[in-house]
């Protein structure tokens, strides 16, 4: 496919002229067949086909005829009235400074870089890098809808690159899913969907049409459905880009078009509304987005540094859990006492092995034996709590060891702690489903590399409020005194 696709790219080249009603050329013609028009950019760059289209302009595919490995490249036509020579003039000049202010942005790493800018046939034009991946609208496209644990992660992602640009003075005015993209890394076969670097595309140029006389007083710049407020009357300021921020997760959070969820007989966004029946927010986050999303700008974050330290403030990462005062008078060794005459010398050498699924399995059933079931049977509430202390701090210690803070029982009690008792939040952050799936190991990660508190799992839970594990698990620690 991608020779297919390169064989396509080497025998195209598309006029960028707006009104040629037959834009496809062979790639050896210097001027369209159609109307006339020079083909070649700069008498460098060949488009190859549009890839997008909005308010300000038109962005193709193109080819940078110069470099001899013809690397691709985006361009990007702006598009304005051209009637007024004096303001075609303050617009050239206008530009000229902003394209300085872009490739000053573009050292950003999540920024694409500036490769040129020039006018052609009266006609301005941006060359940027062209970033591999696929954007957010995309993966909603996909019905890929986002969890808190991934909303968090966004944020922490997506707002430096919001503060690095209020820091020189640009305001974006059109954040939303179809304008971040997730890098595809160099590696991609052996990383997760999502776990690409977000890259924050086509903005910045919007300042050059409000600076100049081209507009009417109020001409509204960015995509309505994500707009704050002030935008659709034609002002913007740095908090106008964290509401449309806010629109955008509450989007990912729920695949909802988000007009669809503005409740307007209360002016205000009923976003908790719309969200999957198995899903929850934690308290945390839905303060965080509903400050996004007020309508007042003084109720909002100023800028992205404001709510960059909101976030961090409110998702600090989890911390290894304190390890009890016998554990250190051990100096990190573990005597393997049970107080039923439990053998737990397999479980630490699958753990110390890092033999996770083995481990996780030995440990469910060494469990079962201890409260006096079959091995692999199904543990109640009831079962963890009549636990012996001494056997769960064995078995505890055994996986914060190991696992070097990652895992255990206490590092999932320090989380539910954190996210306040709610079992769906909790759920997000170590990685579960909130539902029981039909297959106990669905969904689980025996790795390393899987989330915080992720195992011991709760695949042999069992009981009629078995969701209620998590709580009755916490408290048994708090009985015995387990951090």
């Amino acid at each position: 496919m991608k020779s297919t696709g390169r064989a396509i790219a080497a025998a195209m080249i598309y006029c960028v002229s707006s009104g040629c009603q037959r834009p496809q050329n062979p790639s050896d013609q210097r001027f369209c067949l159609c109307c006339g028009q020079a083909l070649l950019l700069k008498d460098r760059y060949r488009p190859v086909k549009p890839i997008g289209k909005g308010g300000m302009g038109r962005t193709f595919l193109a080819v940078d005829e110069h470099i001899p490995s013809k690397p691709n490249c985006v361009v990007k036509q702006l598009c304005f009235s051209q009637e007024d020579p004096t303001s075609f003039r303050k617009v050239v000049s206008l530009f000229r400074q902003e394209a300085l202010h872009l490739n000053e942005l573009g050292k950003h790493p999540q920024i694409p870089t500036l490769f040129a800018h020039f006018e052609q046939q009266q006609q301005l034009y941006l060359v940027q890098e062209l970033i591999s991946g696929h954007t957010l609208a995309q993966e909603l496209q996909r019905g890929d809808i986002y969890n808190e644990t991934e909303i968090w992660g966004f944020l922490q992602d997506l707002l430096p690159v919001l503060q690095y640009i209020h820091e020189h003075r640009v305001i974006h005015r059109d954040i939303k899913p179809a304008n971040i993209i997730r890098r595809t890394p160099s590696t991609s076969s052996s990383v997760g969907e999502r776990e690409g670097q977000l890259i924050l595309i086509d903005f910045g140029i919007a300042k050059l049409f409000t600076d100049t006389a081209l507009l009417h007083t109020g001409t509204i710049i960015g995509s309505p459905d994500y707009m704050a407020p002030e935008q659709t009357r034609g002002k913007a300021l740095p908090s106008s880009d964290l509401y449309s921020l806010g629109v955008t997760c509450i989007y990912l959070l729920t695949g909802v078009p988000p007009l669809n969820m503005y409740d307007i007989v209360n002016n205000g966004w009923a976003w908790r509304n719309f969200l999957p029946k198995d899903r929850k927010v934690s308290d945390r986050l839905g303060q965080i987005l509903d400050k996004l999303l007020e309508n007042n700008i003084k109720d909002r974050y100023p800028d992205g540094a404001s709510a960059l330290q909101a976030v961090q403030q409110n998702l600090k990462p989890s911390p290894t859990p304190r390890i009890s005062t016998q554990f250190q008078r051990l100096g990190g060794g573990i005597t393997l006492n049970s107080e039923v005459g439990v053998d737990y010398k397999k479980l630490r050498d699958l753990l110390a092995k890092k033999k996770w699924k083995e481990a996780d399995g030995e440990t469910w059933a060494l469990m079962c034996s201890v409260v006096g079931k079959s091995s692999n049977s199904y543990l109640f509430n009831s079962d963890i709590q009549k636990f012996p202390c001494e056997d769960l701090w064995t078995i505890d210690q055994l996986w914060v060891k190991y696992s070097q803070g990652r895992f255990g029982f206490s590092v999932q009690k320090q989380i539910l702690q954190q996210v306040g008792g709610e079992y769906s939040s909790f759920c997000d952050r170590v990685g579960w489903p909130t539902h029981n799936p039909y297959i106990p190991d669905s969904g689980l990660k025996f790795s390393d590399k899987a989330p915080i508190g992720h195992l011991p799992s709760r695949r042999w839970v069992g009981g009629y409020e078995w969701w209620r594990h998590a709580s009755a698990m916490a408290g048994k620690l708090e009985q015995c005194s387990i951090a």
